[in-house]
């Protein structure tokens, strides 16, 4: 059974960056894309950055240029850099494990979800 454990959130004024970070244990070969995935109140989960286990790495519209997500295989763990954080990214960051990398920062297939982790950008 993977998990996954989401740390690193917090609050930043508009301008500034966080690093959240999500370590995956029992992970197995056939999730082949671990992935950051957001939720802000009364909007439906949307998909981040998302990178694939050759290192492959796909994006939202709205972030690229600005977050970058990398992985440390040693530490099973990815991170997501976020720069030039706005307000309206406010949301529960989730980490996410699933078979298939999809565009756009998409992962899909028997997606596992972590437990969340608060980002507040604050104008």
């Amino acid at each position: 059974q993977v998990q996954l454990v989401e740390s690193g959130g917090g609050s930043v004024q508009a301008g500034g960056s966080l690093r959240p970070s999500c370590a995956a244990s029992g992970y197995t070969y056939s999730r082949d894309c671990l992935g950051w995935f957001r939720q802000a109140p009364g909007k439906e989960r949307e998909a981040v950055a998302a990178i694939g286990s050759d290192g492959t790495t796909t994006y939202a519209d709205s972030v690229k240029g600005r977050f970058t997500i990398s992985q440390d295989n040693a530490k099973n763990t990815i991170y997501l850099q976020m720069n030039d954080l706005k307000p309206e990214e406010t949301a529960m960051y989730y980490c996410a494990a699933a078979r298939v990398l999809g565009s756009g920062g998409l992962c899909y297939g028997s997606i596992v979800w972590g437990q969340g982790t608060q980002v507040t950008v604050s104008s």
